[in-house]
């Protein structure tokens, strides 16, 4: 009996640690989980288009031809062949996944568009392996709320950005209920201020001008 009573205690204390590790410990907020690379069918589904407006949110950020900016979580490349053309072949990409599969569709999809300028990036869940201070633009599109280890990730982004550098979170809009998404899947901006300033970043601008998302810009903490 003694036995058995250790074993639940042993199971309910795994069960409890395993829940811990799945919420941030500033917020409290759920983690979503990533999408595997047979949901990315979805990524690229036609009403995206008008449901997150992505030629619009790039052209918000104001990149500059020439510029060196990642895409991380760039899944099967949705935004990243956007955010080729945008910088030009004088430009780079750095396409990041941690999904060998989504990475092969991305370079599949880059040689048919005939964009040079990318390179796939295979990271992991706590290192998006970039550059050390090499990057003008991180772009997180609907990806930070997937995070399982978003501190250890967002101390090596900074890393990776140059001191002027910036990093732009598109995320569902948490404070309003009428977008038909599932909750831990939306953030609020308080949500991500407060998981952001704590590892060395600062708000730039916040920018509403999307149906269902909001555009966080951060810049380094001196």
């Amino acid at each position: 009996m003694r036995r058995v009573v250790c074993c639940l205690l042993l199971l309910a204390s795994g069960a409890f640690a395993q829940g811990a590790q799945n919420r941030h410990p500033v917020s409290g907020r759920q983690y979503a989980g990533v999408m595997g690379s047979a949901g990315a069918d979805w990524l690229v589904r036609p009403e995206r288009a008008t449901e997150e407006e992505p030629d619009k949110a790039i052209g918000l950020l104001g990149i500059a031809k020439g510029a060196t900016v990642a895409d991380i979580g760039a899944g099967n490349g949705y935004m990243t062949w956007r955010l080729a053309e945008r910088v030009g072949p004088a430009g780079k990409v750095f396409a990041n996944d941690i999904q060998p599969g989504m990475l092969a569709m991305l370079r599949q999809d880059m040689e048919r568009r005939k964009l040079k300028n990318v390179e796939t990036v295979l990271g992991t869940f706590d290192d998006p392996k970039l550059p050390p201070n090499a990057i003008d633009l991180v772009l997180l599109v609907d990806v930070y709320h997937e995070f399982s280890e978003p501190q250890k990730m967002l101390r090596r982004i900074r890393d990776a950005l140059k001191q002027d550098g910036r990093l732009v979170l598109l995320e569902y809009r948490g404070e309003d209920p009428a977008v038909p998404i599932r909750p831990e899947h939306k953030m609020t901006v308080a949500q991500v201020r407060a998981e952001l300033e704590p590892e060395g970043y600062r708000v730039d601008r916040v920018l509403e001008d999307l149906p269902r998302q909001h555009i966080l810009i951060f810049k380094k903490t001196p």
